[in-house]
């Protein structure tokens, strides 16, 4: 379990950091990592409980504000989940690395947006554009934590494009 908590962390500690006073210290304040992994697991699915609610909602009155609300609340919390595995400081540095900024920003623009066009404007096609456009944005964003998933992504693209 070390290992995956390293890999996931990104940290390789040395034999001469693991038995360091300040390493020991660290271990103490933080999360143990089965108390990471259980709130990872109770944040997601607490982000996709919340986003079938939202889908559910589509056929009350009122629906897509409440699908618009639920939705992106249920993304903002599965987004943050992963927090859990590699601490907040770390997910934020990787959520604006050079290979994820574009998407990133694109996420953000988007879940606010869906905010405003449900809540404030009341635009029930705007609010769907703008939630789609969120849904690939986060795929997209997603993807890029899988090693050449985005590549294999355009690949396939193009090549139902040229067909």
């Amino acid at each position: 379990m070390d290992k995956l908590r390293r890999v996931l962390s990104g940290d390789e500690p040395t034999p001469e950091e693991e038995s360091s006073i300040i390493t020991q210290i660290n271990d103490m304040s933080t999360l143990s990592w089965s108390t990471r992994i259980k709130g990872f697991i109770i944040c997601f699915a607490l982000g996709i409980l919340l986003s079938l609610l939202g889908s559910v909602a589509l056929f009350l009155h009122r629906g897509i504000v409440v699908f618009a609300v639920f939705y992106t609340l249920g993304n903002v919390i599965s987004m943050a989940s992963t927090c859990f595995l590699m601490g907040p400081f770390k997910q934020i540095k990787k959520m604006f690395a050079e290979t994820r900024l574009i998407a990133t920003i694109i996420v953000l623009v988007m879940m606010v947006l869906t905010f405003i066009a449900a809540i404030v404007w009341k635009k029930a096609g705007l609010t769907l554009i703008f939630i789609i456009i969120q849904s690939l944005a986060m795929t997209w964003y997603s993807l890029s934590y899988i090693p050449y998933a985005r590549d294999a992504v355009k690949k396939t693209v193009s090549a139902i494009l040229e067909v």
